[in-house]
């Protein structure tokens, strides 16, 4: 087989999560970083132990062709891809496969997490396997814009319809060996969208915080952020709320006074914010500290909302009260910027269209261009304040966000409202119609609004966490976790053992037919061919995906 051995025990790692700002992009970068190290913690007591599952973990890559859909394109892509056996009951135990999203994977995809802790369970082998673009899944000229034209979702599930035949090759599996996904945000997207598109390769699918709907203008993200800084449940307030809303009035009408130095002094700004594109900017940012510490409430990556509340509607160090929201926020910034040692907020809007500008590919961490690549042209999700119910700065259009897609791919605005349309209708948007996908959100999660939270039979089954934030449930059980928290835990195991049991069941019943017929041929005299797996190739699922791969075509292998 042509894998390598993973060498290194753990690198710094992006998180999966569909994001915006820049400042809203490194927070979750911070989140996973911080899972990195706890989960390097555990590696290093496992090592400790009798039990070391890293020596089971293998890293390897396959060469994929860049555009499934036409055949006269030869050109390939590497594809990353982890594999741990620690647990796997071969030969017919089941396969969990993990999901890449936007940013790379890394072994500790496969050796922590929810998923990992039911495969011990359930005996599964485990497998995490990287979204094309992103990590190390491209190729050096990857990023020109004339080449992100192969980056779409719908060539990334054929990427994992051809892994699904390679994996099977590979370890000689068959149709007793069950197939579950799993992945969170728009990776879980991905897991729900690949069970819909290929139900004959993948017997369930956990799609965890997964915005399956595309929306161009995301107006309602801040709308539950505001709800959330609100929720006394995990330490918000009205009056929290209210001076979150009174700070950014404030900053606003200092800017539009034309106190630009000012405010570049008291937010610590790279640059003085003079023009309305760089004013924009800020805001933004200044919003993405608190979407970032409301969309990982209680993961200890910045501040809880309770934390954040708390240095909002402290007044003890105040004697104007006009300035005291607008001074809290002035705070904020500051512990922001001393948590993640930046020595200054970026506000330039120049600087950002020309860091998307660039085309090298300088590390494997890079996702910026490629992820806002895929909001022009599949998903928007773009998180505006235009709304009255919006705590932040009315600054943040639609007009000024989208404007981005022109500038940095030639990407006209006015088609992006037909590229949602399509998204949507090709996947169903928040009615997918999938059979046997468990979508799993969180209470205060933003991307809850995009996602489906109300059961629809077997079709859209789910679980809803309450006062829990994005992607909880993916991670390893702790103590402080909240009740909720765990129960939810337990119902997706009792979700995932039911489809396990029921796919036993059905490979029992299917075995003892074909033996009956074949029995009963051997009767009448006829030859016994053998029976082919089925399916395979045939997209299914509707959303007009007819034909996408009707013949496997020979994909190239290669170790690293």
């Amino acid at each position: 087989m042509l894998f390598s051995p993973v060498c290194s025990l753990i690198l710094l790692l992006l998180l999966n999560a569909v994001d915006s700002g820049r400042i809203l992009s490194k927070i979750s970068q911070r989140f996973r970083d911080l899972q990195a190290q706890k989960n390097k913690e555990f590696f290093l007591t496992l090592l400790a132990s009798e039990h070391q599952p890293l020596q089971h973990v293998k890293e390897g890559q396959l060469y994929q062709p860049l555009d499934h859909f036409n055949r006269q394109n030869v050109n390939t892509f590497p594809q990353r891809f982890f594999v741990n056996e620690a647990y796997w009951q071969q030969p017919h135990g089941p396969v969990f496969l993990y999901i890449g999203g936007e940013g790379p994977i890394y072994d500790f995809d496969v050796l922590a997490g929810h998923h990992v802790d039911m495969a011990k369970e359930h005996g599964a082998l485990l497998l995490a396997v990287e979204h094309r673009f992103y990590g190390d899944s491209i190729n050096p000229d990857g990023l020109k814009t004339e080449n992100l034209a192969d980056l779409s979702s719908q060539q990334a599930l054929v990427d994992l319809a051809v892994f699904h035949q390679y994996i099977s090759q590979s370890f000689n599996l068959s149709s007793r060996n069950t197939w579950i996904s799993f992945g969170g945000s728009y990776s879980g997207s991905l897991s729900a969208w690949f069970r819909g598109k290929f139900p004959s390769l993948v017997y369930g699918a956990v799609a965890s915080s997964a915005p399956v709907k595309a929306k161009l203008d995301f107006s309602e993200y801040s709308n539950v952020v505001g709800m959330g800084l609100m929720n006394e449940a995990v330490g918000g307030s009205e009056k929290c709320l209210a001076k979150v809303r009174e700070a950014f009035v404030l900053v606003e009408a200092a800017l539009l006074d034309g106190n630009f130095t000012k405010v570049a002094v008291d937010f610590g700004c790279c640059q003085t914010p003079t023009n309305p594109d760089d004013q924009m900017e800020l805001m933004q940012n200044l919003a993405d500290i608190i979407m970032g510490s409301v969309q990982y409430n209680e993961e200890g990556v910045l501040m809880s909302i309770r934390e954040l509340c708390g240095v909002m509607t402290d007044t003890t160090e105040e004697k104007k009260a006009e300035i005291e929201a607008y001074n809290r926020l002035v705070k904020l910034s500051k512990l922001y910027r001393s948590s993640s040692e930046e020595p200054c907020l970026d506000t330039s809007h120049e600087k950002t269209v020309k860091d998307l500008l660039d085309t090298s590919h300088k590390n494997s961490r890079r996702a910026e261009r490629q992820w806002t690549y895929q909001t022009c042209t599949e998903f928007g999700f773009y998180q505006t304040c235009e709304d009255t119910a919006c705590p932040f700065s009315g600054m943040v259009t639609l007009q000024a966000q989208t404007k981005i897609c022109a500038k940095v791919f030639g990407i006209s605005q006015h088609s992006l409202p037909s590229r949602i349309a399509f998204t949507n209708s090709y996947y169903g948007g928040d009615n997918p119609h999938t059979y046997r996908v468990l979508y799993v959100n969180g209470g205060v999660d933003p991307w809850k609004e995009l996602s489906v939270v109300e059961d629809s039979s077997e079709e859209a089954q789910t679980v809803f966490i309450k006062d829990t934030a994005h992607c909880a449930d993916m991670s390893r059980e702790r103590l402080t976790d909240r009740d909720s928290l765990k129960k939810a835990r337990q119902e997706i195991e009792k979700h995932v053992a039911r489809w396990l049991r029921t796919a036993d069941l059905e490979n029992i019943i299917k075995t003892g037919f074909w033996a009956m017929k074949n029995v009963a041929l051997v009767d009448e005299g006829e030859e016994v061919g053998e029976r082919g797996e089925g399916g395979g190739w045939r997209c299914g699922g509707g959303g007009g995906s007819d034909g996408v791969v009707k013949k496997r075509r020979e994909v190239k292998k290669h170790s690293i």
